[in-house]
């Protein structure tokens, strides 16, 4: 019982709430649907508010697990892979100057 009270959720409910009304928002939609032609779904920012709140107030077992899910996916959605390829040397005429087309 002991690992259960040390467990926190990952963010303050509050962040989630906060994530939700800005989900919602205007501004928010309106460049989401510009972006990538959809709206956003915000509801799982929502259920995670709940969550949070049901997990301070009862200690669930369930709703952690909930909780944890939900950011384990939101982390596994963000990892991408990278869009440069990194180099291993600078350009060989790196030390010439730049052409100004004049």
């Amino acid at each position: 019982m002991a690992s259960v009270d040390l467990w926190r959720s990952p963010r303050i409910c509050d962040d989630y709430w906060s994530e939700w009304k800005h989900c919602r928002s205007l501004r928010n939609r309106f460049h989401h649907y510009y972006t990538y032609g959809e709206f956003p779904s915000c509801k799982q920012w929502k259920t995670d508010y709940k969550n949070c709140r049901e997990w301070e107030k009862y200690k669930s077992g369930e709703t952690k697990e909930a909780l944890r899910d939900s950011e384990k996916k939101r982390l596994e959605e963000q990892k991408r892979d990278p869009i440069w390829e990194m180099r291993k040397n600078p350009p060989t005429e790196w030390h010439l100057p730049l052409y100004d087309g004049k």
